[in-house]
């Protein structure tokens, strides 16, 4: 047993061990944590032990014996806190820390310890270690200095002091804590009395040790904190007092405590009075005081003493906050909670935005319900206003428990999410339909009418709206079902749909007319009116049926209006047609004057169209919107809302008028384009072949016909018409892609994006740089800061000026750029600017600019034969040489003045720089100075700066001799002869040259202007090489090239820091990559390719400058690195931030921080004080240590990432947490928020009870909890990440927030620019101020391969010019899950930033975009700023993408958002927002039926034999409008109309060649393919989703791709989607190529079929060709062998679908659920049955004959080949006793089969092509019957026959898998295909990198053979 625990205690100190060495990687600021970082969360929740143990850890060096007593004492303290071990982990820490303890004993070698004397050793050692760390010294001048208001003029030393004075005053705490906990043992005379006396004085204190230790999120409100003077802001302060408790608040009781070292507040009667979550209490009051403090910023700082807050700000906080609740108020007709603003005091305003906030912070799903929140708050507040008005508090009857506990979240919460979760229970996991169960909308929308107030309050448990769901029977829903039918198209778009229409049907009566516009014309043109009129009341029919399911809930009202509408609609529909069939047969007679009806049917018309189009100017018109608000008339208020429901939402949606005309011009020129083009080249050409067909008179059928005799070959006019009419549907898609192209083109260029494209652009323009800095980054506070005392009267001192302020962030942009290895200490030293804060009245521009052009100036001074004009003429050509010879000049100068110290020499350069100034105003330099002699004095200036660089003093001899060499050079050399000898014959300097003084000693330089001149002159002189390129890196160009071209474009102003709008930065994070770790990156693939190989080859470049950066030379190999930790950890940062990992986006967003920090330091704030010192020099040198600049920061920036498992992930001690936990430590502003589950037993049973929790960083490094709020229940009801993100919303700060996605990344210099994007919200954006801040983006995973690539243009032109137009004209953006700001207080007052009702919001991003349409949010786009972001970047993730995307729009089809915006839009603004949603996925699939509709018509006229009769006899089958709609949905299908948007943006941003060679580059890496494959993909999903759900998040993997995909594992992702799709079409093509008629013959066939052809290859290989390896004989041979083993792999329970065809092949049928898709299903199956119908009468064994009874003899045959195939495929298993006469009975029907088709195929007409033709007939068949064993399972199940059907479908899928496998195969034979593949996918280096590779593993094997 000994033993045992012996090993036990071993192992559990080499696992110690190993967690300190892991966790101590230098760099990252973490202390070795040993078993500290091991405590239980059960203990650490509770008690100090881990405070106790690290500071064990800290004094064990020290003091060994105290570091013994810290442990036992926390031994003692678990122990009582759980003496039998149940908690998590806690068993083992025991052990663990008595093994530390055993240590700590052993150390004393045997030596005894009296424990007696513990506590004075403890006592004794807490007095040493508070004198040695001077710790009440330090107290007392922190005090001094926050009382004064100034923290940074003692900079380096507080900083070394903040964190130092954090770690001694935790350990402190541990030891006070300690000797209280044993000082009850001690004598009370002796160091017990001490102790105790001790403890009063540090209770007594101001400055506590417990307020440096108390855990705060931004603002230390509960204990004042020494380190942070975020308190001691003006704005704070007042906040703080603002909400202070005053006398004329009701009394608390005296029991209540207040936490915490703070005066009691508001929010302390609020906690008492509602029973709030103390945490929910403190989250709130920090977020109101931040609120209320920034407010003020805005309107000017407070002054004074005690600062006080100005009413305005509270009203603006006030009004802000409650106005979603004042618009529900008023919605409702209900009063207010107060009776005017006017009313209630400043205290009762923030009393109510209090209580708000804490019901919101507390109010967890429910938030999701803003209405019902306004219900809570009404009520609320109504109580809240009684007990304000009664002498002393009491609690609130409403949230006060049975057993008289107060508890908000259980009496008001829990039971709303209680019912909210028995909901969610029902929807079966997503898989239950929409109408079966309430969602999120449902319950809100229960308080959109004054019914809800039935709910009472307290609310009625037994209400309808609390009832739970019981068995089978619905709850009903609000006012709208979500069916899932395609009929929701027209529903919510029937304006669309019905003018579509009607402009078909005007449109082709003309053609037929032959474009006469007679009166006889126009009689059959009115013929729209009957179908106006009958469409819209198929509409009403529509929303009758769609409403089913919620009748019993409705409102009354609503279902009126159903009710009216509907029998209106019948009624107007019914009589319009009758009047019309009157008119028609008036027109008919003979009597001509005859035109009662017609008039009658012309004034009904007139009177019907007028209405409609009064109350459509009325309703959608901006000018008349506000004339129909103001009309009162119940009349006039009927008809409003007969022709538009009233919602809460959606109220007044329009636009002002200029915007409304911009965007209806806009839908003018694309009808106009679109209508010419219907009419001339689809219409029209249709319209003699349709004349020809209807009076063809044929009766000789091919096949035995049963619909198509005697009524004029309909169903030829119909295949004739049907893929014109499908395309005239879709092509105004092409039309709105064309336009937006043009539009966002020419926005772009007005913006002047593009302007600054190369590198050469940025050199030429550099100059102008600063000025259009300082015009738009420059704040008015910083512009204020003077340089040096200079003036700025010239325009050279406004440059001077300018570049003084702009170099620090410059040259803060070059570091960043540096610090992420984009370039090299060398480009950085290059493209760094001066300070040019010195005395140098020149502007100074960085070498990159100046570099050899001094050289270049001389050998222009040698060449120069002509006057001194001239030479300075040539020298201005290249105004950057100009610029380096002038401060080449300026700079000897000043550095000969600063050195030179002997009277004489400063006579000398005094005169010598006097004459030449002379020679130059008089204009004679050339002849004053030697040109010739220029290089022999730059030579010797040269030698004098090369020493003075080198920063030796010593060096002053040689300096001084190399000064005299340049005084005899310039002497004796470069002067004329006449200066010459004056100079030398000069007495004063002659007698001190022959004396031996001159020059004999120089001044070091010690001032660091004359040092930084020194240094800067010798570069100038000597670096030769021109810096054209600087810098090299692509991505270093771009950036640079982008945020230099962004200052030139339009934005707002930069405020101050101070007066910045507060924002927040919000990232939902699940369980991806943080940061790759080690043994990732050195994981190889099969082809020997890991992580780290690939960005070496991919980015070789940011390698080389990675290496230099931590000091190691280029050669340095992998495993170098890995001996050492900081290399090591280094090493995981640089490949992490070149993936798409949470380390990027925390890196990249922390930016914000360091921008803000950067702004306000170069502003100067001083604390307290609204002035500027007059003599501050512009630096930035320190701001990353200013604490006032920190604190700026805080106030301004927060960055919450919501890591919804990360509680589960410490727990099972995941490197997801280990990794979190570093980007905590490394960025002491981010926060992490996470959901915690805890399970409590009661009364036996077990229950999880789950928080919301928010942690960072403490001084050791260790996660600190900030708050912790307990939640009703398990938060995940819906989708995730909407769960997620509302769970953690609550800890956000600000008035804004940007959601940023996991795989994004941010940029220092666009990081500058955020405070312009922010006063965006207070900009003119049209009638409402912006909600939604729409951000450019720049996709940075496009070099990875040519697919990133394709996907990165392809989302670079959508989030740029695509969103650019969306926002402008059109006015119909949407949040799309991109970078966008977010007005904070706006969205979380109406839902939140996402909508997660489970399946409908799969695209929850987009719904934040339409809720924010719907509730009068305005949203913008701005473009001269950018997020970066991460794309999929392999073809299988694309897919899972688009496959995501796509299904989430079938969703969205059926949604409320969608329904309402596309009724309640105005017409044009309707079409805008229809073709920019689902209606891009609309015209995705109406492309692909094109192809279908088109083949499928084809294969009727080739079967009935009708084209070749018709084309004899009519010679023209309509080809110029089928010509015309196959190029066109050829042009779309291969992604033409996708790429014109694209090629704009190119052109804008690239310019026209680029742009060409890009495009052309792209084609020729087969982009066309990839476009026709992501058609197929998107159209699968979305037709599939509309048709049977199964939308769901599809995690798509953000990882590299550059292993091979397995065969089957494409096969098994792709089949259903894409191959069986294009066989089906490869079918057709064959039945039309084999029994078509095609006039012309094969020239027509290709020309018809290509783009048919093109997406049966593209569907079917697209895979095969963009898989990396993919035709590699060894991997193709491996594919073989795993395709088959899957294949004929026997699933069972538990087996995976990747593993065995049977599970996979089960799961692809899940999406079958209900009756309605089984019809559905069936329906669509019967389409294969025509092959055989056709077929078998074209077979040269049935001749002439078309009696049903061939294809009836069909049958009889299938049946025979099916029977043979089961004889063959019967499981010898299930026949063990008669084997042999299976076998006998399989040999006996081969034999047969074989011997019977030959003696047909001798005896009878049957041939071989027959033979093959049956096939072709048979194989649809087949796979029809197989669809519809499949839909109707059950039913096949029962009759037995499913082990058939499975056998069946397992042949069919090996034929499928063959056909193509086979083509794959056969290139995988000649090995250049595979080297051409490789350069096809990987940009150039990665190609080459990976041949390289494979040669290298070919060579390992053969070693290893």
């Amino acid at each position: 047993m000994a033993r045992v625990s012996e090993n036990w205690e071993r192992l559990v100190r080499a696992t110690l061990t190993r967690e300190q060495l892991r966790n101590a990687g230098p760099g990252h600021g973490r202390t070795a944590s040993g078993i500290a970082g091991a405590v239980p969360p059960s203990l650490a929740q509770t008690t100090n032990i881990d405070l106790i143990l690290q500071a064990a850890d800290e004094i064990q060096a020290e003091d060994p014996n105290v570091a013994r007593i810290l442990c036992e004492q926390a031994y003692t303290m678990a122990q009582n806190l759980d003496p039998s071990s149940d908690g998590r982990g806690v068993l083992q820490f025991k052990t663990g820390l008595m093994s530390v303890i055993k240590q700590k004993l052993a150390k004393k070698d045997g030596a005894r310890i009296d424990r007696n004397r513990d506590i004075e050793n403890l006592w004794e050692f807490y007095q040493r270690y508070k004198q040695r760390h001077r710790v009440d010294d330090i107290q007392r001048e922190e005090q001094r200095l926050q009382e004064s208001g100034t923290f940074s003029s003692t900079l380096d030393e507080l900083r070394l002091r903040a964190s130092e004075m954090k770690k001694v005053v935790a350990t402190l705490r541990a030891l006070v804590d300690v000797m209280e906990s044993l000082s009850g043992d001690a004598d009370p005379g002796g160091v017990g009395g001490l102790i105790k006396e001790e403890l009063r004085k540090i209770k007594s204190s101001s400055t506590t040790l417990t307020g440096e230790l108390t855990p705060y999120n931004i603002v230390p409100l509960e204990a004042p904190s020494l380190t942070n003077p975020i308190r001691i802001f003006p704005e704070v302060k007042g906040a703080i007092s603002s909400i202070r408790y005053t006398e004329q608040f009701p009394r608390l009781p005296s029991g209540f405590k207040v936490s915490g070292q703070r005066d009691a507040d508001m929010f302390d009667l609020l906690e008492y009075v509602f029973g709030f979550q103390k945490d929910n209490v403190r989250n709130q009051r920090e977020n109101v005081v931040l609120m209320i403090a920034n407010a003020q910023c805005r309107l000017g700082m407070p002054t004074g003493t005690d600062p006080k807050i100005d009413e305005k700000a509270i009203n603006e906080v006030f009004l802000k906050v409650l106005d979603n609740y004042i618009r529900w108020c008023r919605y409702l007709r209900m009063r207010l909670a107060w009776n005017s603003l006017e009313a209630i005091n400043r205290d009762r305003k923030l009393f109510l935005v209090s209580l708000y906030f804490l019901i919101w912070g507390e109010a967890a799903n429910v938030r999701f319900l803003p209405e019902c929140l306004c219900y809570i708050f009404h009520h609320m507040a109504k109580e809240l206003d009684a007990i304000l008005d009664h002498g002393e508090a009491y609690p609130a009857s409403s949230c006060t428990a049975t057993d008289g506990s107060v508890k908000f979240l259980e009496q008001i919460i829990c039971p709303i999410y209680e019912i909210q979760a028995a909901e969610a229970d029902r929807n079966n996991n997503g898989k239950a339909a929409h109408s079966a169960w309430r969602n999120y909308d449902d319950f809100n929308e229960y308080f959109w009418s004054r019914a809800c107030f039935e709910l009472g309050w307290p609310m009625k448990k037994d209400s309808p709206f609390l009832r739970k769901p019981k068995g089978r029977r619905r709850t009903g829903k609000s006012s709208f079902v979500e069916h899932r039918t395609f009929l929701h198209l027209f529903r919510s778009f029937h304006r669309l749909w019905i003018f579509l229409a009607l402009m078909l049907q005007a449109l082709t009566i003309i053609a037929f007319k032959d474009g006469d516009l007679d009166l006889d014309t126009l009689k059959t043109v009115l013929s729209i009116g009957p179908s106006f009129a009958i469409m819209n009341f198929v509409k009403s029919i529509l929303d009758v049926l769609l409403t089913f399911g919620a009748y019993s809930t409705a409102r009354g009202m609503a279902v009126s209006r159903l009710i009216i509408r509907f029998f209106w609609g019948g009624l107007t529909s019914t009589a319009i047609t009758y009047l019309y069939l009157k008119v028609l047969q008036e027109r008919n007679s003979r009597n001509a004057d005859n035109s009662f009806y017609f008039r009658i049917y012309i004034l009904v018309l007139g009177v019907y169209a007028g209405l409609r189009l009064f109350l459509a100017l009325l309703l959608k018109f901006p000018a008349c919107h506000t004339l129909s608000d103001m009309s009162d008339q119940s009349f006039f208020q009927f008809f409003k809302w007969i022709y538009q429901e009233r919602y809460f939402v959606g109220r007044g949606l329009y636009e002002k008028m200029s915007d409304y005309c911009r965007y209806v011009i806009f839908w003018l020129v694309i009808f106009g384009c679109k209508f010419t083009f219907a009419y001339f080249l689809q219409i029209r050409p249709l319209v003699s072949p349709t004349r020809i067909i209807r009076h063809l008179h044929i009766n000789d059928y091919s096949w035995h016909d049963l619909i198509s005799k005697n009524n004029n070959n309909v169903l030829t006019i119909v295949s004739l018409w049907a893929p014109v009419v499908a395309i005239y549907l879709m092509d105004i898609h092409i039309w709105y892609t064309l336009m937006s192209a043009i539009v966002g083109g020419v926005i772009g260029a007005r913006a002047r994006l593009g302007e600054i494209r190369s590198i050469q652009m940025l050199h030429k323009r550099f100059e102008s740089f600063p000025g259009a800095f300082v015009k738009n980054l420059a704040s008015p506070q910083a512009k204020r800061l003077p340089i040096s005392g200079q003036s700025s009267q010239d325009s050279q001192d406004t440059n001077k000026l300018n570049a003084a302020m702009f170099a620090p962030v410059w040259n803060e942009i070059i570091i960043s750029l540096r610090e992420e290895d984009f370039i090299s200490n060398r480009e950085m030293d290059l493209l760094s600017i001066p300070s040019n804060t010195g005395s140098l009245r020149l502007v100074q521009w960085p070498l990159f600019l100046l570099s050899s052009k001094i050289l270049m100036a001389i050998d222009l001074a040698l060449d120069c034969k002509d006057t001194q004009t001239d030479l300075w003429g040539r020298i201005c050509k290249d105004e950057y040489m100009a610029y380096a010879v002038q401060e080449c000049y300026y700079s000897i100068e000043k550095i000969l003045y600063s050195i030179i110290v002997d009277h004489e020499g400063r006579l000398w350069v005094e005169r010598i720089f006097r004459e030449i100034n002379a020679s130059i105003s008089e204009g004679s330099l050339v002849i004053t100075l030697s040109l010739k002699k220029l290089p022999l004095a730059l030579s010797r200036f040269t030698a004098l700066t090369g020493l003075l660089i080198r920063n030796d003093p010593e060096l002053a001899k040689g300096a001084a001799k190399a000064v005299y060499e340049v005084y005899d050079v310039v002497t004796h050399d470069l002067v004329s002869s006449d200066l010459r000898e004056a100079l030398d014959t000069w007495n004063i300097v002659a007698r001190a040259r022959d004396e031996g003084r001159l020059f004999s000693r120089i001044r070091w330089p010690d001032d660091p202007e004359i040092k930084e001149l020194v240094k800067r002159l010798h570069l100038l002189l000597t670096v030769k090489d021109s810096a054209a390129n600087v810098p090299k890196n692509l991505e270093a160009r771009r950036r640079l090239q982008f945020f230099t071209n962004s200052l030139f474009m339009k934005m707002p102003s930069a405020k101050p820091v101070s007066e910045t709008l507060p924002f927040c930065v919000f990232t939902p994070y699940y369980s991806e990559t943080v940061l790759y770790s080690t043994s990732e990156l050195q994981k190889e693939n099969e082809d020997g390719i890991s992580i780290l190989f690939y960005l070496q080859k991919i980015f070789p470049d940011e390698w080389d400058n990675f290496l230099e950066r931590i000091g190691r030379g280029a050669s340095t190999g992998d495993d170098e690195l890995q001996k050492n930790s900081s290399d090591t950890l280094e090493l995981r940062f640089w490949a992490s931030y070149r993936g798409q990992t949470l380390a990027r986006t925390v890196r990249g967003m922390m930016y914000y921080r360091r921008a803000l920090m950067l702004q306000s330091f170069l502003e100067s704030r001083s604390l307290g004080v609204d002035n500027y010192s007059p003599n501050s020099f512009i630096t930035s040198q320190g701001y990353e240590l200013s604490r006032e600049s920190r604190a700026q920061a805080d106030l301004k920036f927060t960055y919450v990432v919501s890591c919804q498992i990360y509680g589960q992930q410490k727990q099972r001690k995941a490197p997801e947490a280990a990794d979190i936990a570093l980007l905590l430590q490394r960025n002491e502003a981010l926060r992490v928020a996470f959901i915690h589950a805890d399970e409590s037993t009661t009364e036996g049973k077990t229950t999880k009870v789950f928080y919301s929790k928010l942690v960072k960083a403490d001084i050791n490094g260790k996660d600190q909890e900030i708050y912790s709020i307990k939640l009703p229940g398990d938060p995940k009801l819906g989708e995730g990440k909407p769960e997620n993100q509302n769970h953690a919303i609550i800890f956000t700060r600000g008035d804004a927030v940007q959601t940023i996605d996991m795989n994004q990344d941010n940029y220092l210099e666009e990081a500058m620019k955020m405070r312009n994007l922010l006063e965006e919200f207070h900009a003119n954006h049209g009638l409402r101020p912006p909600t939604i801040l729409g951000v450019r983006e720049h996709v940075f995973t496009g070099s990875v391969s040519s697919l990133a690539w394709f996907m990165s243009n392809q989302e670079t032109s959508f989030v740029t010019l695509g969103q650019r137009v969306l926002a402008t004209p059109l006015k119909v953006r949407m949040h799309y899950g991109h970078p966008d700001v977010f007005d904070r207080i706006f969205h979380i007052t109406r839902g939140g930033i996402s909508k997660a009702s489970r399946v409908i919001n799969i695209s929850e991003d987009i719904y934040s975009g339409f809720n924010s349409t719907l509730r009068l949010g305005n949203i913008t786009h701005h473009e001269y700023i950018q997020v970066g972001k991460g794309r999929d970047v392999g073809l299988n993730q694309i897919a899972l993408f688009e496959g995501k995307v796509a299904g989430g729009n079938g969703e969205q089809v059926l949604s409320r958002d969608v329904y309402r915006l596309g009724q309640l839009f105005d017409f044009f603004r309707m079409l805008s927002f229809f073709y920019t949603t689902v209606g891009f996925y609309v015209c995705t699939m109406m492309t692909v039926l094109t192809v279908y509709i088109f083949l499928y018509g084809r294969a009727y006229l080739a079967f009935s034999g009708l084209d070749e009769r018709i084309s004899r006899e009519a010679r023209i089958l309509g080809n110029t409008a089928l010509d015309a709609a196959l190029n066109a949905q050829f042009l779309v299908q291969i992604g033409v109309f996708t790429a014109v948007p694209m090629i704009m943006g190119f052109i804008l941003e690239l310019g026209l060649l680029k742009a060409i060679f890009s495009f052309i580059t792209m084609q020729l890496q087969l982009c066309s393919v990839f476009f026709t494959f992501s058609l197929g993909t998107r159209t699968h999903y979305f037709g599939r989703t509309i048709l049977h759900g199964g939308a769901k998040y599809r995690a798509t993997g953000r990882g590299f791709v550059v292993r091979h995909i397995k065969f089957a594992e494409n096969y098994r992702l792709y089949s259903r989607s894409h191959f069986v799709k294009a066989l089906e079409i490869a079918l057709l093509l064959i039945v039309y190529i084999a029994y078509g008629y095609a006039q012309g013959g094969a020239v027509t066939y290709i020309l018809i079929t290509l783009s048919s052809w093109f997406l049966v290859i593209s569907w079917l290989f697209a895979p095969y060709i963009f898989n990396p390896s993919g035709f590699e004989w060894q991997k193709t041979v491996e594919d073989f062998d795993d395709w088959t083993s899957w294949l004929l792999y026997r699933g069972g329970v538990g087996v995976k679908g990747d593993n065995s065809w049977e599970s996979w092949w089960d799961e692809e049928q899940m999406h079958i659920q209900t009756m309605r898709g089984r019809i559905l299903e069936t329906i669509l199956s019967l389409r294969f049955f025509v092959f055989q119908y056709g077929v078998v009468y074209k077979l040269h064994l049935t001749g002439k004959d078309t009696s049903l009874a061939v294809y009836g003899f069909s049958w009889v045959v299938l049946v025979v080949v099916v029977l043979i195939f089961k004889i063959f495929t019967y499981s010898p298993k299930k026949s063990a006793d008669f084997q042999l006469v299976m076998r006998f009975s399989q040999g006996v029907a081969a034999i047969s089969l074989v011997a019977a088709v030959c003696l047909v195929v001798a005896f009878t007409n049957l041939t071989i092509p027959d033979l093959f033709a049956s096939i072709l007939a048979f194989i649809p068949t087949g796979w029809a019957m197989l669809s519809l064993a499949i839909t109707w399972r059950r039913i096949v199940w029962s009759l037995g026959l499913w082990d058939s059907v499975r056998e069946f479908a397992r042949m069919y899928d090996a034929g499928m898998g063959m056909i193509i496998f086979v083509p794959i195969a056969l290139l995988s034979w000649f090995p250049f295909i595979s080297t051409f593949q490789s350069r096809l996918l990987f940009n150039q280096a990665f190609s080459r990198g990976l041949e390289i590779s494979l040669i290298l593993a070919g060579n390992k094997a053969n070693v290893e053979a």
